[in-house]
C-alpha cells in the first residue's frame, strides 16, 4: 500500500466549509453527522484529499497555522474559473521552484494554493 498524508483541519462549521470547498470543485468522499450537522468530512480534488473536523476556532489572522497546496493540471483554467468567485491572495504566477500557481483564502482563513509543474 502506498503511503499518503491527508491533512485534517479543524473548522468552526463543517457544513459551511464542505459547501465552500464543493463550490470550488472538491467532492465529498465521506462524512459523519450528528443531529443533521456534519462533524467530520473527507473531501477530494483529483488525487488530493482533505479532512475537516469540527471544533476549530474562527480566526482573523492574516495566515492560519496550516496552508493547503494542491497540485493540479490546467491551473490556468482553474484560476480563470475561480478568480472572481473567491478571495484571491496571489494571482497566477511562476514560482522559483518550478510551479505555476495561485493562492486563495477559504472561508475560515486558510490559504489554498493550486499549482502545476512547469
Amino acid at each position: 500500500m502506498s503511503q499518503t498524508v491527508i491533512p485534517m483541519i479543524h473548522v468552526p462549521d463543517v457544513n459551511a466549509t464542505v459547501d465552500w470547498y464543493v463550490s470550488i470543485g472538491f467532492k465529498v468522499i465521506r462524512h459523519n453527522e450528528e443531529d443533521g450537522v456534519f462533524n467530520w468530512a473527507k473531501l477530494s480534488f483529483g488525487n488530493s484529499e482533505l479532512m475537516l473536523n469540527a471544533g476549530g476556532e474562527p480566526s482573523s489572522a492574516h495566515r492560519r497555522e496550516v496552508d493547503l497546496y494542491v497540485t493540479i493540471d490546467k491551473v490556468d483554467d482553474l484560476h480563470g474559473r475561480l478568480k472572481s468567485r473567491v478571495q484571491l491572495l496571489e494571482g497566477l504566477h511562476d514560482a522559483f521552484y518550478g510551479m505555476r500557481e495561485f493562492t486563495i483564502r477559504d472561508l475560515n482563513g486558510f490559504w489554498v494554493t493550486f499549482g502545476q509543474p512547469q
